[in-house]
């Protein structure tokens, strides 16, 4: 017997459509193939195995027909398939970030374009804000294969098509270099980085995270959202990541309202503070989010006085 749980996840985004547990009634009926996934625990409330990388596919198919219209999304095996309402977050609170500089209201419309550093083969940044906001989205990554992948997502949905637009990095080292030119303006950049410092350690971290989710002891892991090594570590890690991308930014200031991007370990702040103000940001703001027992906050900075905030 089923338990009908309508209780609100208040540490998400108010904005934020996933606030509710999930009606698996509704989804099912979206995306029959996550019937095979959800089952009945112990509270008796209907759920699905977090630690299995098919059944978190399945639900995020489901959640992009229900929420976003999307009706053609897949992802190749082990590319990362990220949990969709922590993205939506950082989606709606960019939007916020971007209404303190427009007069309290949130922009839409194409107009606003955003630069996604590491789209991976999900695409799914530039789906919900252009499905959230009306948002334009440029989409790079140094992994081909995963562009071809949002290349196919995009056309396979038309709605897309001249919502998102996608740009290989072809220097791996570099972050905004060959990607942002001379004419561009975005309105802001967005970036979930690579997390660990070694392949070894983005494998120990997933090992946790397993027997965490499925209560089971193992001692060989499958990440259940996937992740490619580009898309997991790095040499320095996220800090190694963020520090690269903020000296980056500095060479480009009056061509982005904010730069930002997700800061999962509280310990880097200190650093990243730092960092920018050696290079000379003239704001930073920090803005904590919460999934669950996940905390983790976005970092973003200008290099633009407020009087240049106002008219960017």
């Amino acid at each position: 017997m089923k338990t009908q749980n309508s209780s609100e996840k208040t540490s998400l985004h108010p904005r934020n459509p996933h606030r509710f547990r999930y009606d698996f009634e509704a989804l099912i009926k979206a995306c029959p193939e996550l019937q095979n996934f959800v089952h009945i625990n112990e509270h008796s409330i209907e759920t699905i195995d977090f630690s299995n990388p098919e059944a978190v596919k399945a639900l995020n198919k489901a959640l992009l027909i229900s929420n976003y219209d999307i009706q053609n999304w897949d992802i190749p095996t082990h590319y990362l398939c990220p949990p969709i309402p922590g993205r939506a977050d950082y989606i709606h609170y960019i939007a916020d970030l971007l209404a303190t500089t427009h007069n309290g209201i949130i922009p839409e419309g194409e107009n606003v374009i955003g630069l996604d550093i590491g789209i991976g083969a999900n695409c799914i940044y530039p789906i919900i804000g252009s499905s959230a906001y009306g948002w334009s989205f440029l989409g790079t990554d140094i992994d081909e294969k995963a562009l071809q992948n949002c290349k196919k997502i995009i056309a396979d949905n038309p709605k897309l098509i001249d919502a998102i637009s996608l740009q290989l990095q072809v220097e791996p080292r570099f972050i905004f270099k060959n990607i942002i030119l001379p004419e561009d303006k975005f309105a802001f950049t967005i970036c979930n980085p690579p997390f660990h410092n070694s392949a070894e350690e983005a494998a120990k971290s997933a090992l946790r995270k397993v027997n965490t989710l499925s209560n089971v002891k193992t001692s060989k892991a499958t990440l259940n959202f996937g992740g490619q090594n580009a898309e997991l570590w790095c040499s320095g890690g996220e800090i190694g990541f963020i520090t690269q991308m903020i000296y980056e930014s500095a060479k480009y200031p009056l061509q982005c309202l904010w730069f930002t991007t997700l800061v999962s370990k509280k310990d880097n702040l200190k650093s990243i503070y730092k960092t920018l103000g050696k290079v000379g940001a003239a704001d930073i703001k920090t803005i904590d989010m919460a999934q669950g027992q996940k905390i983790s906050r976005i970092v973003a900075w200008t290099f633009l006085t407020k009087k240049q905030q106002q008219i960017f």
